[in-house]
């Protein structure tokens, strides 16, 4: 249980700093305004994203929208939220995964059931920035991170079913 709670407080962290860093650059910042940070590089921004990662489905129907960026993403938190259950006893590693992927997720939904978007902030870009990377924030950051994590689980598991195969008695028997 001591494993839990740990990671239901990482999530409360993650989580408020989430809204806090989105409500700072919400009473900060004007719409579309962007600070240089390190010149040629990285600048924060006001961003409204009402899509999914990269704007993706930002101008889609609403019923579209309210299913997939609503509804969707709430059953999800729970499927998350049970294999974060089923994951306490195995390798920390995994369960930290799904709970960095409830704290990204649950902060984005805060954003879309009170504002109907999500605010993102962070710019890197290559010298200008009109050549940027997608914007994105805290939540997203969380979300990757989880993402590489059962990446890193993945490849793991196939080097030691490799070894576990490579490993094996011959099982066929000679007449």
């Amino acid at each position: 249980m001591k494993r839990f709670w740990s990671l239901c407080l990482l999530m409360s962290t993650l989580i408020i700093t989430d809204q806090l860093s989105k409500g700072a650059i919400q009473t900060s910042f004007y719409y579309g305004e962007t600070l240089p940070v390190i010149k040629g590089f990285f600048s924060l921004a006001y961003v409204k994203n009402t899509g999914a990662a990269f704007g993706f489905g930002a101008n889609g129907p609403e019923w579209f929208r309210q299913i997939f960026f609503l509804g969707l993403p709430v059953l999800f938190c729970g499927w998350i939220f049970w294999l974060l259950i089923k994951t306490l006893k195995g390798p920390f590693y995994i369960s930290l995964a799904y709970a960095l992927i409830i704290a990204g997720a649950t902060g984005n939904l805060i954003d879309r059931f009170s504002l109907g978007y999500v605010v993102d902030f962070l710019m890197f870009y290559w010298k200008e920035e009109a050549n940027h990377f997608p914007a994105f924030n805290v939540a997203d950051s969380c979300i990757t991170i989880a993402a590489g994590l059962l990446i890193i689980d993945f490849f793991q598991q196939l080097k030691e079913k490799k070894s576990l195969e490579n490993n094996a008695p011959d099982t066929i028997s000679k007449s």
